[in-house]
């Protein structure tokens, strides 16, 4: 069986990829990552990884926060997700290049659990991302 190399395919929005706010070369290393991750990773550990990579897009988007005007932008977006408290908040933010992110990886994030439940490792990496500074035993 031939497996599925991550490749670059073309966005509809361009200023809604995280490739034109991480750029190209960090885009792809998650790109990667992901592929060769996701199919037999562990959700509670991969959710932690993909919330990291959305802590690190939201700081290069404050660091270039200044340039960056548009409201329709993922940048844009990415900064109200770092201000919200509900992973729906966030998933109505940024999902459409969460979707983009594992389409390019030629990966699934919908996945079912032993018992026929179905989860989304995107939702799943919603919550880690709004819980990223916490700390319960403080």
């Amino acid at each position: 069986m031939a497996v599925k190399k991550p490749g670059k395919a073309a966005i509809k929005d361009p200023s809604r990829s995280f490739r034109t706010v991480v750029g190209a070369d960090t885009y792809e290393v998650w790109v990667r990552m992901l592929h060769e991750l996701v199919p037999d990773g562990r959700t509670h550990r991969l959710a932690v990884m993909v919330a990291g990579m959305l802590q690190y897009a939201v700081a290069i988007a404050a660091a270039k926060s200044a340039k960056e005007k548009n409201d329709g932008s993922l940048a844009f977006s990415l900064l109200e997700a770092g201000d919200v408290s509900d992973p729906s908040e966030v998933k109505d933010l940024i999902h459409d290049a969460v979707v983009q992110l594992f389409k390019d990886a030629k990966v699934r994030f919908e996945r079912t659990n032993a018992r026929g439940d179905k989860y989304s490792l995107a939702e799943d990496s919603y919550e880690e991302f709004i819980h990223w500074f916490d700390m319960p035993w403080e």
